[in-house]
């Protein structure tokens, strides 16, 4: 267990690792980040930020040096810089960034406990896409097997024309047949150092142009029955990679049941409403798992939440919230404002 006013490391330095650090300065901790990328809106809450490169030996070593554990609040930090932190401090481990990292290899993994993922095909190659295309049908959608995240580094493809037209990135790529579903969801769950595992309501997730754009309970009938199923392949995920923290599952509510559709190691922007929807928010929990301290209780304290993005420019008017009751605005204070870019998120509460 980590004693009050130890150090806790955070990889990445987004409004994720700022709610984290939040959190840990109200358990009595302090935190330091790693964070070579964007705005760093982590550092108002740390005591201190390496804006090191994540290929820098020396610097990941003095970073390491000054925590007592480290973990990460983003799933595209190279694996290579996990396993430079000693692996008795940093949770979760790195196999879970090399298995979430990798769309094909994370697919495969589900696929071996039993989850089910929407059919895919592996494209290297244009005649693999054409071959992909043919046998799984159209529409899909082709994705980069790594990196890309709220709608980046995806194509649909509507038919074999579309497949033809499309300029093909030199990358490693994956095709998704269309899944026809009643609605989108997921399950966060916490898992301690000790396998303790806890779980929160799952909200029914609305997208705008690939970016999560409402979470809300109650998340209706089409979800609630099929939450158990979702939670038991969340849960064998969690045990098969010895994971600690919260770990995210995406999924589509269809006529079969729930379809896989990924997996976020990693607090989740659907898990926002927790901070004022739950007992426990999911960057307490998180914080609480990475630190050895008991978990904290995860039920609704609401009758119904929405959780809504603020996205671009948006960001200038997100007070207007505040007329509203019993509602709660973050900002996540990004410099940069942009299309597509979530700048905040506001939750309302029904009592």
């Amino acid at each position: 267990m980590l004693e009050r006013g130890g150090t806790i490391g955070i990889l990445g330095g987004g409004q994720l690792g700022r709610m984290m650090a939040m959190s840990a300065a109200e358990l009595g901790y302090r935190c330091i980040a790693y964070a070579p990328e964007g705005d760093n809106v982590v550092s108002c809450v740390c005591d201190d930020v390496f804006t090191n490169k994540w290929d820098d030996t020396a610097a990941l070593a003095a970073f390491a040096a000054q925590c007592d554990v480290v973990t990460w609040e983003f799933e595209n930090v190279p694996v290579a810089t996990a396993q430079a932190i000693p692996a008795d401090r940093i949770f979760p481990h790195p196999r879970a960034l090399e298995t979430a990292q990798d769309r094909l290899a994370e697919k495969r993994f589900v696929e071996g406990l039993g989850g089910r993922p929407a059919a895919y095909a592996r494209v290297d190659s244009r005649s693999d896409l054409e071959a992909a295309v043919d046998r799984l049908g159209a529409p899909g959608i082709l994705k980069t097997r790594r990196d890309g995240y709220d709608g980046k580094g995806q194509w649909r493809i509507g038919s074999a024309r579309d497949a033809d037209a499309l300029r093909l990135p030199d990358v490693p790529l994956i095709y998704e047949g269309y899944v026809e579903f009643e609605a989108e969801f997921s399950v966060i769950l916490v898992r301690g150092q000790d396998g303790e595992m806890r779980v929160w309501d799952s909200t029914r997730n609305a997208h705008e142009g690939g970016i999560l754009a409402t979470s809300s309970l109650p998340a209706g009938l089409a979800i609630e029955a099929q939450v158990d199923e979702a939670r038991s392949l969340a849960e064998q995920v969690a045990d098969a990679l010895r994971y600690v923290g919260v770990l995210t599952l995406e999924f589509f509510a269809t006529k079969e049941g729930p379809i896989f559709n990924e997996m976020a190691p990693r607090v989740h922007n659907s898990g926002h409403w927790t901070i004022e929807g739950a007992v426990t928010s999911q960057f307490e929990n998180h914080i609480r798992a990475v630190a050895g301290l008991p978990l904290g209780d995860t039920a609704t304290v609401a009758r119904g939440v929405t959780m809504t993005n603020i996205i671009g420019d948006a960001i200038t008017t997100a007070q207007d919230f505040l007329g509203q009751p019993d509602t709660h605005l973050h900002d996540y204070g990004k410099a940069e404002v942009r299309q597509g870019r979530k700048m905040g998120h506001v939750t309302r509460l029904e009592r």
